[in-house]
Order: structure tokens, then sequence, then C-alpha cells
């Protein structure tokens, strides 16, 4: 397990991000980032989970002043249409529904910020779904199985999500699932992380 010159902190609550993270082998702590999530009017995705991202490392950044912090945040999109989380099952129907057929981009924002320098490295990293076409059933035999509606485009990827795809595209699969490894990866290393 490696461990980090200053701590390294994951501002997010993820379990999925948590997941991620832990593949690297490194030390960390969670904490929760207290932002605000409202797009800015006209605000483009990528603009979004950038700007997000960033807000919510400095957000952590007030508790821990001497730490490499690490924000990140995603959408899914259709056509430059920004999907959020469901919430719920019926929004996650009509989400799937929509999906069906067509091909979805998700942007994920990463920010790496030391608080101690005040070096913030920030990245957005694209993936595309594109979507098998699925029935009523198959979405309801999905959503009754994972029910996945605290995440964006109502599926999750790590489990039965997979089901739902007819191929994918990117250069990161971690992306997918809301923290880039790759881009973090060398983001620790700009810092002096050496992970290999």
């Amino acid at each position: 397990m490696h461990k980090p010159r200053l701590p390294l902190i994951l501002g997010s609550t993820s379990p999925y991000r948590k997941m991620l993270l832990q593949r690297l082998g490194i030390e960390f702590d969670t904490a929760a980032p207290d932002v605000d999530e409202t797009p800015l009017a006209h605000e483009p995705p990528r603009a979004l989970v950038e700007r997000l991202s960033q807000d919510k490392a400095r957000a952590v950044a007030i508790r821990y002043p001497q730490a490499l912090i690490i924000g990140s945040d995603q959408v899914a999109t259709i056509d430059g249409e920004i999907m959020g989380k469901p919430g719920n099952h019926a929004n996650a129907v009509q989400q799937l529904s929509r999906a069906s057929g067509n091909k979805v981009t998700f942007y994920t924002g990463l920010c790496l910020l030391n608080s101690e320098s005040g070096v913030v490295q920030s990245s957005v990293v694209p993936f595309e779904v594109t979507f098998r076409q699925l029935s009523a059933a198959q979405i309801e035999r999905y959503l009754r199985a994972e029910q996945p509606y605290n995440c964006a485009g109502s599926f999750k990827s790590e489990g039965l999500g997979v089901a739902l795809f007819e191929r994918t595209s990117g250069d990161d699969a971690s992306a997918l699932m809301g923290l880039p490894l790759i881009c973090l990866t060398r983001m620790l290393e700009n810092q002096g992380l050496e992970l290999l």
C-alpha cells in the first residue's frame, strides 16, 4: 500500500469511486464535498463536470489545507442533453427508454488539487456507450434487479448494466464508473506519487 507524502482525500461519498480508487493500492480518506450541482444557464456538459470537479476539490480543501484532493463529477448525455441521476423508478424507465438503441456520451470531470501548493490539475474524460434496442420488459427487469436510481444514465456498468450495451468506446473504461484512473495516475505522478 503506497502512502503519499501528503494525505490523499477523495472528495466524494460515492461507493463506486471509492472502490475504483482502492484499485491503485494507495492510502486515502474520503470527505463529502458540500457543492451545489445545479448546472449554470446554457452550461455545456463538459464545462459543467469540469467546474463541479474543481468545486468539489476546493470545498474539501477548506477542511484539508495540506492534502492532495480528488474531485470528480459525471454526467450522461444524449444528443448533447444532460441526463441526470434518475432518483426514482419512473425517471429511470424514461432514461433507459430514451437510451435504447442510441449512443450515450458520458463526461467525467477529474480534478487533483494540491491544497498545500495550490496546484490544480483538471481534465474531462469522455466515454461513449451504444445501447442495445431494449424492450419495456427488459428495462423493467433490469431496474428491478439493480435499482440504479443514484447513477447517471440509470445503470451500473460494473454490474448487470453491461447487458444493456451494444458496444463501448473510450480511452479509459474506469471513467464510465465515475473516476478515470488512467488520467488520475498521471496527475498523481505529476505530484510525485509514483504508483509502480
